[in-house]
């Protein structure tokens, strides 16, 4: 499986971050990116303390402004807790526009920046009424999000206090919704949403970029809604009680990712999910968390005979699908699935010899539902 530099190097760090190499160089280089903890940790803290003293001011632009974030990096499952919240918003009424500063996605070439500075605009993804950019222009989570959410505004640009105005006065938007807005403090929160992913809710207990955490876990403290993903059946309480100890007043709510059906990426066929049952199929992601993914096929019922696994957010080519769709032929598969995330990037191709379907997967909330509802009612109505 071809494997790009750049998505070598990034599993090979993550490799060395989770102990999985051993020997002296490693060590040498965990002990290094422990000194780089320390520093980007005290700058983190720096950086909050002139927002929370106002040296440094946030942006106020008079409407409901609603974070949704994570104190890791890495896949908490954040799409699906923003999607669940803008179609909430949007069908009590409000009028929802999603913030995004579009990972990943292809980037303005620098003499249109230099030339076109101040007449720049957001990417409009969608405008609430039409899907306008492909995964390519928008990200992918920019992308799933404008599908997915017909009714809803969703914009694509770094600076989301230029967004946020832009959602406001071309579309008359009165809640924004900021994907992957914890930590960015330029924009006054009313709310912020934060995800703990329970298969890794620490993040090897340190910063970026000896572990996994953005800012340190005691800054979980401004978080007014805590989202626990990925849980099991019979919830998370004792991740539940820990994470009392860094915020004592927020709402907790146990939620995992729940399958619905299989949609053929190609013909938009759907069929249910006992059509895995028995089935040879060949796995493709390049997502966070693969192995998830897979043990959820085979949950399903499926026999897995080939799996591939990519970095995240990687960008599949015509000549890469092909390669993939013959090897799962010679390992004996009778079908491709991959996420919903992985099939925004799939580039169409002439000639398919196997179907590839992808799993559509929502939200279900084990515990909180009254508490959501209930922020939902507040923001909405107060």
């Amino acid at each position: 499986m071809p494997i790009r530099t750049n998505e070598r190097l990034e599993q090979r760090l993550l490799m060395v971050i989770a102990k999985e190499v051993r020997g002296k160089r490693a060590a040498c280089l965990r002990g290094f990116l422990k000194m780089l903890s320390w520093i980007f940790g005290a700058l983190v803290q720096v950086r909050l303390l002139l927002y929370k003293h106002r040296i440094v001011r946030a942006n106020t632009l008079g409407c409901q402004v609603i974070s949704v974030g994570n104190v890791t990096v890495g896949g908490t499952g954040k799409t699906p807790i923003v999607e669940t919240f803008a179609r909430s918003l949007q069908q009590k009424g409000r009028k929802v526009a999603i913030l995004s500063r579009g990972y990943k996605s292809r980037k303005t070439p620098l003499w249109e920046k230099i030339l076109k500075k101040e007449t720049q605009l957001p990417r409009v993804v969608s405008d609430g009424r039409r899907l306008l950019l492909n995964s390519d222009m928008a990200g992918d989570e920019p992308y799933m999000l404008a599908s997915n959410l017909p009714n809803v505004v969703v914009l694509v640009d770094k600076d989301r206090v230029k967004s946020g105005k832009y959602a406001i006065r071309k579309f008359g938007c009165d809640t924004l919704v900021l994907d992957d807005g914890f930590q960015y403090l330029k924009l006054q929160h009313r709310l912020d949403i934060v995800l703990v992913d329970y298969t890794n809710p620490f993040g090897y207990n340190r910063v970026l970029p000896r572990g996994l955490l953005r800012e340190p876990m005691r800054n979980l403290k401004r978080a007014g809604f805590i989202f626990i993903t990925k849980c099991p059946p019979e919830g998370a309480p004792e991740l539940k009680a820990r994470l009392r100890e860094f915020n004592r007043n927020a709402e907790i709510s146990e939620c995992r990712h729940s399958t619905k059906y299989l949609e053929n990426l190609y013909t938009r066929e759907r069929v249910g999910l006992s059509f895995l049952v028995g089935k040879k199929i060949a796995a493709v992601s390049g997502i966070a968390v693969p192995d998830g993914f897979e043990n959820s096929l085979r949950n399903l019922g499926a026999d897995l005979v080939h799996c591939e696994q990519y970095a995240d957010h990687h960008r599949y080519t015509q000549q890469e699908i092909i390669e993939t769709i013959n090897r799962a032929v010679e390992a004996g598969a009778e079908m491709i699935v991959t996420t919903e995330k992985d099939a925004v990037r799939f580039p169409l191709i002439d000639r398919c010899d196997l179907p590839v379907l992808f799993l559509r997967v929502e939200i279900e909330m084990l515990s909180g539902v009254e508490a959501f509802n209930d922020w939902i009612d507040r923001i909405c109505f107060k």
